[in-house]
């Protein structure tokens, strides 16, 4: 995401969202937990959210009620109320023009639906409309006459497979035909638009359009995404639309909305810290057989993709078999990885030194694999896996200056060095209570000058399960 786009979000104090494969997949009905804490961190920023949909609030799902959006614009933005049914905007459908819809869908051999502000009805029901409605309305009744007793806000076509209507002339100066399924289309006023029920909320509210981010995945959101300061669009998307939109997410499967608002920054990131819950990381595991014992290590891919690949590749290579530890210090760390034995050499797989990979998720506590250097961006093969059980800072000093909860909790209890952290790359953890008896043996060596171990603590091999 460039830092224009992410400039631009600062401004946002609402966001809409369309629902069918947006909010939940349609065909499923699958609907992502993440949302629950989307809608909570966006009311905590006081940032307004409002579902826009050309659904009526009877379709929608009792997932989507509990998370309590603060605007409803539906039937593409005809009807438009609050959460406590406060009503802003309703523009229905003149009944002459409703009864001439009628008259062409009968002249045309199609049947018709009729969406009224709390209750829709069919003219007909067979197996094909029941197909294509019940995903949306369940068990609506067949009243072909209900127009007679209630506002209508829009109508729906059903026709045969392979067939495709058009309105006619006369209707199309008055309505248009928006297609949302095979063999149905929504016909509405031609002022109707989700965008028109969203500017009457961003009216209310004395918003302007800049204010406003939209989600969305069909062509009916295009009039959204060219109203709103910021248009998002799902991964699976109408091509037309993904033309139009400021940024493309991931698909409702996916978490697209928790992964786009993390993204502007709108929703913080969950922070999630692999070296505290070691069984769940997915990612290659090492071995360093030395002639002290055994290290076994877990790597992290994702928090460091590039040093991990380096350090796998280095020991697949055998490049640190043989290769001795030669700085030891006694609480603080063991250091190797440099086949001089000088702790001046060492090569990357890059051919020159390659720049860190800082992340807020992996820390130097005790037991932890760090890349070992001579200053910002000057990793090569040289590596340290801190040993030290005595930090002289309480877990309140540690929070106070920054470190998370957990990771404070760590360090205060545990050990590691902190003063370490965003200025060495993390990039794994000792496994086991067997390899953090091999570190504390190895840090107990004696050492010489430059703190060299005075007989050598040898790595003889590095094993790399994938």
């Amino acid at each position: 995401m460039d830092a224009k786009l992410r400039y631009k979000a600062k401004k946002i104090k609402m966001i809409f969202f369309d629902i069918d494969d947006t909010l939940r997949v349609k065909d499923t009905g699958y609907v992502p937990a993440s949302l629950t804490r989307v809608f909570q961190s966006l009311k905590e920023k006081g940032i307004l959210t409002g579902l826009a949909s050309g659904r009526a609030m009877y379709g929608v799902v009792p997932e989507l009620q509990a998370l309590k959006p603060d605007y409803f614009a539906m039937i593409n933005g005809s009807f438009v109320e609050d959460a406590k049914g406060t009503v802003i905007r309703q523009k229905a459908i003149p009944r002459e023009l409703v009864e001439r819809c009628i008259e062409w869908t009968k002249a045309e051999g199609i049947d018709y639906g009729l969406m009224g502000s709390h209750k829709a009805t069919l003219s007909h029901r067979d197996e094909r409309i029941s197909k294509t409605i019940d995903i949306v309305y369940e068990n609506l009744e067949t009243e072909p006459d209900f127009y007679k007793d209630h506002a209508i806000y829009q109508i729906w076509t059903f026709e045969q497979e392979g067939r495709e209507v058009e309105l006619p002339t006369e209707l199309q100066e008055s309505m248009r035909s928006v297609r949302w399924e095979a063999i149905s289309s929504d016909i509405i006023l031609q002022d109707a638009s989700k965008a028109a029920g969203i500017a009457a909320v961003v009216e209310h509210l004395g918003l302007k359009p800049e204010n406003v981010m939209v989600f969305g995945d069909g062509l009916n959101d295009l009039e959204a995404f060219d109203y709103a300061g910021i248009s998002v669009a799902m991964g699976v998307s109408h091509p037309d639309l993904v033309a139009r939109a400021d940024y493309i997410t991931k698909t409702v499967e996916n978490d697209g909305i928790l992964y786009a608002l993390e993204e502007f920054g709108l929703v913080e990131k969950e922070k999630y810290y692999p070296q505290l819950d070691l069984e769940q990381v997915e990612g290659p595991r090492a071995r360093i057989k030395t002639n002290h014992g055994d290290l076994y290590l877990q790597l992290f891919p994702e928090m460091a993709p590039k040093t991990v690949a380096n350090f796998v590749a280095l020991a697949k290579d055998g490049y640190y078999n043989g290769v001795i530890f030669h700085r030891i210090i006694k609480d603080f760390m063991i250091q190797g990885g440099d086949p001089t034995g000088t702790g001046m050499g060492g090569e990357s797989i890059y051919g020159a030194p390659f720049e860190d990979e800082f992340s807020e998720e992996v820390f130097n506590i005790r037991g932890a694999l760090s890349m070992a250097n001579a200053g910002p961006n000057t990793n090569g093969s040289q590596f340290f896996i801190v040993q030290n059980t005595h930090l002289p800072y309480a877990k309140k000093e540690l929070e106070r200056g920054g470190w998370p909860e957990q990771i404070a909790e760590v360090y205060a209890t545990q050990g590691g060095t902190p003063h370490l952290d965003q200025r060495h790359t993390v990039f794994g953890q000792l496994r086991d209570e067997a390899s953090y008896s091999v570190l504390d043996t190895i840090a107990a060596v004696e050492t010489g000058a430059m703190d060299k171990p005075v007989e050598d603590v040898i790595i003889e091999i590095i094993e790399i399960e994938d």
